[in-house]
């Protein structure tokens, strides 16, 4: 893919919140500079080209997926009401705990909204999605902080999806390690950045 200098038109999607490891990241279908994803005018086309119709979509999706969907859509009020809730709960906790708060804009990214390749619905889907797995995916972060905090102790079945805390846990079953390093594990955020 060629290179474009930025004058030559505006990027297509704007990621708030990427890690800045990815600058300058490329693939065959986008290249991301720092936190802007940008897509060659051939690259556009081609999207423009393989979209959709939304009857085209509609026409042709299955019955009973049509029919769980106000199920699946449902979920967005409780998903809403845990993001107030677990964003008030460590906005208010955490500085009384000394455990940096997590950053929500890390977990919730909708940069596939902007596809163009996509109708309405497939757009209104992604993003939905992205919410959805974005928002568990912060709670977990949330969640995996406090327990630090309450109960840093590691499980002693295998946990097949430890969060990203588990690692600073002490080790299931010693008591004496517990009782030496409880304190010091509790306040063992040095790995994460401070945020104001």
């Amino acid at each position: 893919m060629a290179h474009r200098n930025p004058s030559d038109s505006d990027p297509l999607v704007h990621i708030s919140h990427a890690d800045d490891s990815a600058a300058g990241e490329t693939s065959p279908f986008y290249e991301l500079r720092g936190r802007v994803v940008w897509f060659s005018e051939e690259m556009r086309r081609e999207h423009r080209r393989l979209k959709s119709s939304l009857w085209h979509y509609i026409r042709h999706s299955r019955f009973f997926v049509a029919l769980t969907s106000p199920l699946i859509y449902g979920c967005v009020v409780p998903f809403f009401l845990l993001d107030i809730f677990v964003t008030l709960y460590q906005a208010f906790s955490f500085p009384i705990y000394g455990i940096p708060k997590v950053v929500r804009s890390d977990y919730l990214m909708f940069d596939r909204g902007k596809l163009c390749y996509l109708n309405f619905l497939e757009r209104l889907n992604c993003q939905y999605c992205a919410y959805a797995n974005g928002l568990l995916a912060y709670v977990v972060e949330v969640a995996g902080r406090t327990e630090q905090h309450w109960c840093p102790v590691k499980h002693a079945h295998r946990n097949l999806a430890p969060h990203s805390r588990y690692s600073h846990f002490l080790p299931y079953g010693n008591a004496s390690a517990y009782r030496e390093h409880i304190d010091e594990v509790r306040q063992d955020f040095k790995d994460i950045k401070k945020q104001g």
